[in-house]
């Protein structure tokens, strides 16, 4: 009797211990929410500056992608402020969370990418922390959250 009741107390802590599999899911989507968020904290940081002093950036002549600096501004607060909210969503382990996160990742570096002459550093970092983030996002399968 005492042998049953120790194995099956051993089986249900076993069945509350969450696998190796969960564990790592569960570390990339709060990496993937933080650099989510990371990202749209500077990208509202950039959005601010864009905004405030047009002059803060370098124009370039004769660019494809040329837009008023002030747009930029609009562009990059408005997709930054998005991040962040959806950033809160990825600490839930939301699917829409999760989707949203990919898609606003994939605006960032569009965005950073057109704006790129305006602020090469800058853009070039934030489209590899948004590479980064899309990878801790798809990484995670939905049965291991």
């Amino acid at each position: 009797m005492a042998t049953a009741h120790a194995h099956h107390t051993r089986t249900q802590a076993r069945a509350h211990t969450p696998s190796a599999a969960h564990e790592w899911a569960g570390g990339l989507t709060v990496f993937g929410g933080v650099m989510l968020m990371l990202a749209g904290i500077l990208n509202i940081v950039r959005g601010i500056a864009g905004i405030a002093q047009d002059d803060v950036f370098v124009a370039t002549q004769n660019y494809v992608f040329q837009f008023d600096l002030t747009s930029w501004g609009w562009i990059h607060l408005l997709l930054g402020a998005v991040a962040v909210l959806v950033g809160v969503g990825l600490f839930r382990a939301s699917t829409w969370a999760r989707v949203a996160g990919v898609v606003i990742g994939g605006l960032i570096m569009i965005a950073n990418f057109m704006s790129l002459p305006y602020a090469p550093v800058w853009s070039v970092v934030m489209i590899a922390l948004s590479g980064v983030m899309i990878w801790a996002l798809c990484t995670v399968r939905r049965e291991d959250v």
